[in-house]
């Protein structure tokens, strides 16, 4: 999912995992769907509640990003997962 031009990363692209509030996921999924620097924002059954992908240029950016999440009321709890090399996007092989 790192978009990557020669050995220029120009998109780094992470994972957040949340644990939010019984009854406030499709609330937090609506607010997170709000932020232009979340890709895709999913309800998820099991040990978290809600999976973003969100893009950033920067460890700074990544920061911002993850602290906007955290404020949001109902999110109890975050774990942020960079990804190191994507390998399948859109049912397509990366090379």
């Amino acid at each position: 999912m790192s978009t990557c031009k020669g050995d220029n990363v120009t998109d780094i692209m992470a994972y957040v995992l949340c644990k939010v509030t019984s009854g406030t996921e499709r609330e937090v999924c609506k607010a997170l769907a709000e932020y232009s620097d979340v890709l895709e924002v999913n309800i998820m059954y099991g040990e978290y509640d809600i999976l973003a992908v969100i893009h950033f240029k920067n460890l700074q950016q990544l920061d911002f990003i993850t602290d906007k999440i955290r404020m949001i009321p109902s999110v109890t709890f975050t774990s942020t997962m960079i990804i190191g090399k994507n390998y399948k996007e859109n049912g397509k092989a990366v090379k």
